[in-house]
């Protein structure tokens, strides 16, 4: 894609420009990027004392509709933002999506992909109940499963897991600063689940809830303060789920999370944060290869609802627990200080099946996985934020260090066989019991130390300029089954960032960064040749300019981005690193409020990805890499019934090619998704009512999930929940 600069040459005739045709396209229709429907909710809004959180996009409407400011994208609230220290959203030069607790509720999500139906960087490649359930692609890039993801700026490792999504104030998601904000990382973006904190208004609230085919659940949040001048905070959250899954499956999950806070002094808080889950679901669908495919074409699209597909024995048995706790500590008015520490651990015990195609005919050689695994993360991390000024500059510094230690265990014999064959469109009556006495190793050991420093520059109340540094010391050593070491990767790297931004007036940014990053390196898929080996860490530079403006009806954003990174993809069935892939994109977004009862959104992202500078695939598109994406949104709280909200969302994800020789791709689809939500008081309490439907017009879809791994879209669900406030 041709590259230019969008932007006239006169600010003030710029944002004139760009305000009308940001208006335009949403009164057109054209859907547009990070303008994630979501409502502002009044808990946890505040700046993070301890700058753990990424920035919140706070956007399009859920909760109550009362109308007043609904549904805006909320770019001036301020938000921790991890390295980059305490600012709005309108003043943070990269691109953030955020969909907060409000919506989560009104959508029923079962997985990520559901999480950011809204926002058109985001591809879905997950799926319900399964281990891939955390699966998404942004930008045209794999989140990072080892790296990409944080519950309150704290690591954690995603894989198999789904996280009660009901405990969570909101979710959050930072494009393209994640190596300088949080060290290794995936250049395409990372996933903030910002948890419930202790509120000074009590909270009390039980909800029930029905997913189809037959799942209850049932779930408690309670928080509030107490102690002299209420000293002493809590929330706890916990929640059930039980039943049927869409292809007569079961799941069996509980979650329990419970936040502390104390007010030691009036400048020294501690805090304490902790979440548990166990959760076991059977008969999941089981992920499709293709690389026995090739023909040009994929074989006819199944039901992802169809127990068809599903053998006997499948299973998928997680526990996941996080605790963490840190003082922050307020210095001056102007400067505050936090050190904090976290561990978490993730364990695994599945039973997959892995259907790989022979023929376009559905044919397939039917591979059982059988393993247990896990992985512990800790951290320490100290940082330093305030402001200072030198002459006529105002500056807002940050200084950090952290250390991180990963530990990755696997089988020491898993098993890994062919157990029959099948078809995809006749009953599957292969089976496997699962291996008894599994045992693990440290197959791993990852350790990280890293110190940061950014300053924010502010010349005049027009012009600002970032700049910011991480240096990253990483170690990475392999072991074999006995416990030996058998390879080790040590390499310290600097970071940088560097972001102009403009101002033209209060309520608009404009802006140009620049960022490197650092990821770890993939791990080969079980059937490859160098399965088990973890490929060195990769390296990749952002460029992107862009605006954000946020007016009283309507806010908007546009970014344009170019991604280099070195590439990474199968050849000959071995996983190497190769050349460079490279990354071209538009992104626009836009919510306009009509008027108090229609609420409009939505977003569009064109992306052009190339592979350069290989042995082969030279001009080709990347694997995983849409073409396009485009969202729209619609709510409209109905006047004839005070409370009642209706709500439509729509997403298109274009066509997708399977693997690095173009020769195979997932068709382009459409999703339709509709939702109410109703709240009433009855009796003293108040009662919110809520229903949705996923995948109205139950669509057949092949899903890109990994690089040659497909799986059939997961088939319409019907959910519906009450919640009681007392």
């Amino acid at each position: 894609m041709k590259r230019h600069n969008p932007i006239p040459a006169q600010p003030r005739a710029m944002i004139r420009a760009l305000r009308k045709a940001l208006v335009y396209m949403t009164l057109a229709g054209v859907p547009a990027l990070a303008a994630t429907p979501a409502a502002a909710q009044s808990a946890g809004t505040a700046a993070d004392p301890q700058g753990d959180n990424l920035p919140t996009v706070t956007v399009t409407g859920s909760g109550s509709g009362s109308g007043s400011g609904e549904g805006k994208q909320h770019l001036q609230t301020q938000s921790g933002s991890g390295a980059l220290g305490s600012r709005s959203i309108l003043e943070t030069p990269f691109s953030v999506t955020s969909v907060t607790a409000g919506e989560l509720e009104d959508r029923q999500v079962l997985k990520l992909g559901d999480v950011f139906f809204g926002d058109a960087s985001v591809s879905d490649n997950s799926g319900g109940y399964s281990a891939w359930a955390s699966y998404i692609t942004i930008r045209g890039l794999p989140a990072d499963w080892q790296n990409s993801f944080r519950i309150d700026g704290k690591p954690f490792l995603s894989y198999g897991i789904t996280l009660p999504y009901g405990h969570f104030e909101r979710i959050d998601l930072l494009k393209g600063s994640s190596g300088f904000m949080y060290g290794f990382g995936t250049p395409g973006g990372l996933i903030n689940y910002v948890s419930k904190k202790p509120t000074d208004t009590p909270v009390r609230s039980v909800g029930v809830g029905y997913t189809s085919n037959g799942i209850l659940s049932e779930s408690v949040d309670l928080g509030g303060r107490f102690g002299n001048d209420g000293m002493f905070g809590y929330r706890l959250n916990a929640t059930h789920d039980q039943g049927e899954t869409f292809n007569q499956g079961r799941i069996k999950r509980d979650a329990v999370s419970l936040a502390l806070d104390a007010r030691l002094t009036r400048d020294l808080t501690w805090d304490f944060q902790a979440i548990w889950q166990n959760s076991n679901s059977t008969d999941q669908t089981p992920s499709i290869v293709t690389t026995g495919l090739a023909g040009g074409s994929l074989p006819a699209v199944v039901s992802g609802g169809n127990r068809t597909l599903v053998g006997g024995g499948q299973h998928l048995d997680t526990n996941f627990q996080l605790y963490q706790t840190g003082l922050s500590y307020r210095i001056t008015p102007d400067w505050k200080a936090n050190l904090s520490y976290s561990h978490s651990t993730s364990k695994r015990f599945r039973n997959e099946g892995i259907a790989t195609l022979t023929d376009t005919a559905g044919n397939y050689a039917d591979w059982r996985s059988d393993s247990r695994e896990g992985h512990v993360f800790d951290q320490w991390q100290a940082m330093l934020e305030g402001n200072a000024r030198t002459g006529f500059l105002e500056h807002q510094l940050v200084l950090g260090a952290s250390w991180q230690k990963q530990v990755n265990d696997y089988s020491v014999a898993q098993y890994y066989q062919q157990i029959g064959s099948g078809n995809l469109y006749t009953q599957n009556t292969n089976s496997h019991d699962s291996s008894t006495g599994l045992q693990t190793y440290h197959a791993g050991i990852i350790t990280q130390q890293a110190v940061f420093a950014s300053d924010t520059l502010k010349f005049s109340e027009h012009w600002s300029l970032l700049a910011g540094a991480r240096y990253n010391q990483f170690r990475q050593d392999g072991f074999g089954t006995t416990g030996t070491r058998t390879s080790r990767y040590d390499q310290s790297a600097l970071t940088p960032t560097l972001a102009l931004m403009f101002k033209p007036e209060p309520n608009t940014t404009v802006y140009g960064s620049y960022v490197e990053s650092l990821e770890q390196g993939g791990v080969p898929q079980i059937g490859q040749t160098n399965y088990g080996q973890q490929l060195k860490p990769l390296k990749s530079k952002q460029y992107e300019f862009g605006a954000k403006t946020d007016q009283q009806d309507w806010s908007a954003t546009a970014a344009l981005f170019r991604i280099e990174r070195a590439a990474e993809y199968t050849l000959n069935n071995t996983l190497v690193q190769d050349g460079q892939s490279n990354y071209q994109g538009l992104e626009l977004g836009g919510s306009l409020k009509l008027d108090r009862q229609w609420q409009l959104g939505g977003s569009l992202m064109f992306l052009d990805s190339k592979y350069k500078k290989g042995a082969v695939y030279n001009g080709n598109r990347v694997a995983g890499a849409p073409d396009m994406v485009a969202t729209a949104q619609v709510s409209y709280l109905v006047p004839q019934l005070a409370g009642l909200k209706l709500m439509a969302d729509a997403k298109y994800t274009g066509n997708t090619m399977l693997r690095a020789a173009n020769d195979l791709q997932t068709p382009g689809y459409t999703l339709l998704n509709l939702g109410a939500s109703y709240t009433t008081r009855i009796g003293k309490y108040d009662t919110t009512f809520r229903a949705a439907v996923n995948n109205l017009l139950d669509k057949r879809y092949w899903q890109y999930q990994y690089e040659n791994y497909i799986k059939p879209g997961d088939p319409r669900t019907f959910s519906l929940s009450a919640k009681v406030d007392f």
